[in-house]
């Protein structure tokens, strides 16, 4: 994928270029700091997986059309067409379009060829390059089904796409599919192989608590706060066991740190408990976990119109002995759910893509979280929604999110 010279004249090569380019004063590009890989040439790996002979639009174009799209409220291959011949002009001033804007046909046979491995790398490699890593960041990984991507007429069962998450820059760092969430033991590893986790915490629900997954997460210098179910029979008995007997104490034994939170929210209140401990002595199946240091138990108290419920969760990290820090990771966890899978389905309404063919759904899938970070990132006061409505009613403000902020496009 080479980039055509239009776009070519979009990067920051000379100072000439932005002169003459006709959307010089919306990049505002500062061109003596160090330049970071912009996101088309991170995309220009991207192999044409395309006959030459059929070719009649650039890959490079059909890409940029797709991201636009997409941010500017475009769920579908039509929709994406009918977007990009509503602002043919604004495209015409960067882009080729030898043949004009591609037909709805030609997006969705083009996405499900492209090799969903290579698009996700290509993603990896600029989220690597944009975003600004934070020591001690909380990184929870968990999965989300995309409902309507079944074929059931040709025995294709729905996708399930696993995220990692940043919950300090509020950034989707990388995504790997999986066939089922069971799936999700085998593919957590792959996913964290290709991020660069050094100096953060892990944070996976008890499908990823595993030896195997504790071990990858330490030898990429992070840390881990696993939730631990009855899947580990004899440590969760073990765990419970000790919570409880430090209960009957009212907790009081000084090897246990506490900590509380309170939440009011519409009627709802919910009170949190957390301990942690760092004598594991009495443990005995601690042993194949590498470098854990402490358990905990957190206990969530609500209270919803006068009824009250309590649970509690139990987990085993390599965290040093600091209930509040424990706390903070433990919180921060349920954040991909409520920032990053709830988002998708309500403002992008992934949930209803009927998006199936080939690699088009897992493709896809990337494009929506390329655009979700675009727009997480710009400081404009408005839901993801109504952010996506006004890049499709505007285009200074799309040109805003595409070069203004995160990264030149």
């Amino acid at each position: 994928m080479v980039l055509p010279p239009k776009m070519a004249a979009l990067s920051p090569t000379s100072a000439t270029a932005f002169r003459i380019n006709p959307l010089t004063q919306a990049l505002k590009i500062t061109l003596q700091k160090p330049r970071k890989p912009t996101l088309l040439e991170c995309f220009s790996e991207l192999k044409d997986p395309r006959l030459d002979r059929r070719k009649r639009h650039l890959l490079e174009d059909i890409v940029v059309l797709t991201i636009c799209g997409v941010l500017g409220g475009a769920d579908d291959w039509m929709s994406i067409e009918a977007f990009g011949k509503e602002k043919y002009q604004w495209f015409k001033q960067f882009l080729s379009l030898p043949n004009g804007i591609p037909s709805h046909d030609t997006f969705g046979r083009v996405f499900s060829l492209i090799s969903p491995d290579e698009f996700q790398a290509c993603f990896t490699r600029w989220i690597q390059a944009v975003a600004l890593k934070t020591p001690g960041q909380v990184i929870p990984i968990d999965g989300k089904t995309l409902r309507r991507s079944h074929d059931r007429r040709h025995g294709k069962s729905a996708i399930h796409m696993l995220s990692a998450w940043a919950s300090e820059n509020r950034l989707v760092l990388g995504q790997l599919k999986t066939e089922a969430k069971s799936n999700e033991i085998t593919a957590i590893p792959e996913l964290l192989q290709v991020l660069d986790i050094s100096g953060c915490i892990i944070t996976i629900d008890a499908m990823g608590c595993q030896k195997t997954i504790a071990a990858t997460i330490i030898h990429k210098n992070a840390d881990y706060v696993l939730a631990l179910k009855a899947n580990h029979e004899n440590l969760f008995k073990e765990v419970t066991a000790l919570f409880a007997q430090a209960a009957s104490k009212d907790c009081q034994d000084s090897a246990m740190d506490y900590c509380e939170t309170l939440t009011k929210n519409h009627g709802r209140l919910e009170i949190r408990r957390y301990w942690v401990t760092d004598r594991l002595a009495a443990l005995k199946h601690t042993g194949p976990w590498q470098d854990i240091r402490l358990v905990g138990m957190v206990e969530a108290e609500r209270t919803v119109r006068g009824k009250t419920t309590i649970e509690r969760r139990y987990y085993i990290s390599s965290l040093e002995k600091n209930v509040t820090l424990f706390a903070k990771a433990v919180r921060l966890h349920w954040g991909i759910e409520n920032s990053v899978h709830w988002v998708l389905d309500m403002a992008f309404r992934e949930d209803e893509s009927r998006i199936r063919t080939g690699h088009a759904p897992e493709n896809m899938a990337v494009l929506r979280q390329i655009a979700l970070n675009l727009l997480r990132k710009d400081a404009t006061k408005l839901g993801v929604k109504n952010k996506r409505l006004k890049a499709g009613w505007s285009t200074d403000y799309l040109t805003h999110l595409l070069w203004g902020q995160i990264g030149e496009f």
